[in-house]
């Protein structure tokens, strides 16, 4: 597939407002925090890509609406990937020299392959919501930064609420559960925790991968239709969820004991679907459809009202929107930390902006102060936590909208850590990597 690279300053859109003459893209590199967006536009999986582009375009341009970081003004620039870990290695490659921040792949098999090249390049991987689970151990990942969920804490939130919905985890023994998931890394990533739950708590587990992109499941459902599980954990991304739903329709599957994981769970994946989804469930990254936000609002006034948004006005606040717009606020509130730290006013590199990620405190009321109230609970992360944070919620589809429908899902640390712990010293090994020494971690 084609790259296609668009260049989309912020400082262009400021300039063009003013009448001032807009700087080259070097003089703006030298000037402004410079933060490269790698997205997927085009290809099979262009309607889940765009909408999360969109809302962390916007959110950019909405910093620089604010005043910028202490003043210091954003710029970017979008590099096409098509959802393609060779392209999205190649936009690496091609933007890491121009001053990146930090780099967020979209992309779990992505972040296989740039997990490797950040030690040596010393740039930061966020990868909110996906990438390697093990990740979250800083003692081995200093560079990667899963923030506010893994896959194995969405799977775990998951299995919590199946518990909840028979009475206790305990009643889920004997159970069956199937598991259709993306055959590539992102959807092996929940396996060994959902093997782990179904050890622990007695559940059969049934592994059913669908090749990508998941255009033809029939074969798969056909084995749904024969195992009559109890539930489906849906694992998908892209036209394959809503394949999967009609499949599901067409089967006689009940929908209502369907459950995605975040990726799973977005407008894209159920409104051609419509009625026929209705029941279907799938847990949240905290936040689901936030038309409601203070930040919503504010990017409605600041850059749509005034033709500056990056997309159509209806997605604002929808569920991949707010996906994009939280992950860009993550970028930004680690560089705002690093300021803290290295000189409030200042570009900081992007090794400095990696002690930012790792040292972040989003309390609730800065949550609030930046439009999140209501949306997201707090992230706070350290040298040996770069997660920050393990809630999430389930949300269903009515048919016409998603709604929230679980309490807030904390996931079980006592199985998770040391999971992650024993993943990322296997990860160790075999790279030979020592763990950071506590002298390491100031720095």
């Amino acid at each position: 597939m084609k790259v296609r690279n668009l260049v989309l300053s912020v400082s262009l859109a400021c300039a063009a407002l003013s009448g001032a003459v807009v700087p080259t893209a070097a003089m703006a590199q030298a000037k402004e925090q410079f933060f490269p967006v790698l997205v997927y536009r085009t290809g099979a999986y262009a309607p889940n890509g765009v909408p999360w582009a969109n809302g962390y375009v916007d959110y950019l341009k909405l910093v620089n609406a604010r005043g910028g970081i202490n003043g210091v003004k954003l710029s970017f620039e979008e590099c096409e990937t098509g959802y393609a870990t060779d392209k999205s290695v190649e936009c690496y490659e091609r933007l890491k020299g121009k001053g990146a921040t930090v780099f967020q792949p979209l992309s779990t098999g992505a972040t296989f392959a740039l997990t490797e090249k950040a030690p040596i390049d010393k740039i930061p991987l966020i990868t909110a919501g996906y990438g390697r689970s093990e990740s979250a151990d800083g003692g081995v990942f200093k560079w990667n930064f899963p923030l506010a969920g893994t896959y194995w804490v969405a799977a775990d939130a998951i299995i919590q609420q199946l518990g909840k919905k028979e009475g206790g985890l305990s009643s889920l023994k004997g159970k069956k559960i199937a598991l259709v998931y993306h055959d590539s890394p992102f959807g092996k990533e929940p396996i060994p925790l959902l093997q782990e739950r179904a050890s622990q708590l007695g559940f059969q587990l049934s592994l059913l991968p669908v090749t990508a992109p998941g255009v033809e499941q029939k074969a798969t459902w056909l084995q749904v239709r024969q195992q009559r599980p109890d539930y489906v954990v849906l694992w998908g991304w892209g036209v394959m969820n809503s394949t999967a739903l009609k499949e599901a329709q067409a089967t006689g599957y009940p929908r209502e004991k369907m459950y995605g994981v975040w990726w799973a769970g977005a407008e894209p994946d159920v409104k051609d679907v419509g009625q026929g989804a209705k029941g279907y469930n799938a847990v949240t990254m905290q936040h689901g459809t936030e038309k409601g936000a203070d930040v919503v609002k504010e990017i409605l006034s600041k850059l749509h009202d005034k033709g500056q948004g990056t997309g159509p006005k209806e997605e604002v606040g929808d569920v991949l929107y707010m996906r994009g717009l939280m992950s860009a606020m993550f970028a930004v509130e680690g560089v705002r930390q690093a300021q803290e730290k290295y000189g409030k006013g200042k570009v900081v590199t992007a090794e400095q902006a990696r002690w930012g990620y790792e040292n972040l405190n989003l309390t609730q009321a800065k949550l609030d102060a930046l439009g999140f109230k209501g949306v997201m609970r707090p992230v706070s992360t350290s040298c040996q936590d770069h997660m920050g944070a393990n809630w999430a919620r389930v949300h269903t589809w009515d048919g016409s909208k998603w709604q929230f429908t679980s309490d807030w899902l904390q996931a079980d640390e006592q199985i998770i850590k040391p999971m992650v712990k024993a993943a990322a010293d296997k990860y160790a090994a075999e790279k030979k990597l020592t763990r950071r020494a506590a002298s390491d971690c100031g720095s």
